[in-house]
């Protein structure tokens, strides 16, 4: 296990820098922890206090009870003793070694002979075999990736950090790189924290979802909860693809948890709502996959007109305007378009409150 409590701070250097402030706390199991948010967010900063490359101002970092950094006793490990596993953005192997020189380098500290059968058993795991001896100009941006994954498990790490890991891969490289680090989920009893701005990369991937804005952690749950519950507009905005609607609370029944609301002019079954009172105005979201077409009125059923319809994997996603965006099953759309009116139904247990 990962304990990480620590802040950072960086000053304004003059009118045109701004200054920026890290201050988070986490725990990570083993299983893979991601680091969401936007850039600036000091998702790769935590990363580098992790490994060693940068030094808080405050606080402790501990890992499996082992201290890495307190700031207290000024007492800090150096990288090169943290056992991290460290896959950057720019796989950051050296240009000068070959595969089997860069696997070998960051083995320099096992015996000869265990040195030697681990970067052979790493080799052939990550199909690196037939280029251990081609230079990194010579490989492919999915080969670079492994061959940097392939160094970054070769000391037996006690935690592995992933920086981007997909970034520029390809629709399949990417498959292949998930399908890989799924494998080392499986296979590795270690904390794995990833960072990515891609949140279905997140869903695909995390075990919990620790979501970064301007050097905190504004939020944290699983993939699920996140996708199901953001809990702010702020968290619904950078989780991305909720509708968000302003409402009006009509009235509130405690007894059954369900309120009225008026959204779009419109008057709706809505959930229960906390902290409100008849008259207020409340922020709710809900996700496109939520709702449905129908054929006919009814409670909680709006009538629109399409604005647009895109093609998805999975579905057709259709703008119905005024916040109105809905995934209609391919078949059902093809249906559905022919005929006049439309009615979208609201489900009021897809609404949630921000």
């Amino acid at each position: 296990m990962i304990d990480v409590h620590i802040a950072k701070t960086f000053p304004s250097s003059g009118p045109e820098s701004k200054g920026f402030h890290l201050a988070v706390e986490f725990e990570a199991q083993p299983g893979v922890t991601i680091l969401y948010g936007p850039s600036g967010s000091g998702k790769t900063l935590t990363l580098d206090a992790i490994a060693g490359f940068t030094r808080p101002d405050s606080g402790r970092i501990l890992l499996d009870d082992r201290i890495l950094f307190d700031a207290g006793a000024k007492f800090s490990i150096p990288p090169r003793d943290r056992n991290c596993g460290y896959v950057f953005q720019s796989h950051a192997l050296f240009p000068h070694m070959t595969v089997a020189e860069n696997l070998a380098f960051a083995a320099h500290r096992l015996p000869r002979l265990e040195r030697h059968r681990r970067i052979t058993e790493l080799l052939e795991r990550f199909y690196l075999s037939e280029l251990a001896g081609r230079h990194p100009r010579e490989l492919s941006g999915g080969q670079k990736q492994r061959a940097s994954i392939a160094r970054a498990l070769i000391a037996q790490p006690r935690i592995l950090l992933f920086d981007e890991p997909a970034r520029g891969l390809d629709t399949e490289l990417k498959s292949d790189l998930h399908d890989l680090i799924l494998e080392l989920k499986r296979t590795l009893n270690i904390p794995i924290l990833l960072v990515t701005h891609d949140f279905d990369e997140s869903l695909a991937l995390g075990d919990r979802v620790l979501i970064y804005q301007d050097g905190t952690i504004i939020r944290r749950g699983t993939p699920l909860e996140l996708l199901t519950n953001p809990g702010s507009t702020t968290v619904a905005k950078l989780v991305g693809g909720f509708n968000i609607y302003e409402a009006e609370v009509l009235a509130l029944d405690p007894a059954r948890h369900t309120s009225r609301i008026r959204i779009a002019n419109q008057d709706l079954q809505g959930p229960h709502l906390r902290g409100c009172f008849k008259g207020d105005r409340v922020t709710l979201c809900n996700r496109p996959e939520d709702m449905r077409l129908v054929d006919r009125p009814g409670d909680n059923r709006i009538r629109v007109t399409a604005l647009t319809a895109t093609e998805r994997p999975q579905s057709i996603r259709v703008d119905f305007g005024t916040h109105f965006i809905a995934d209609i099953p391919r078949d059902h759309w093809a249906t559905a378009r022919e005929t006049s009116p439309i009615w979208l139904h609201l489900p009021p247990d897809s609404l949630r409150q921000l």
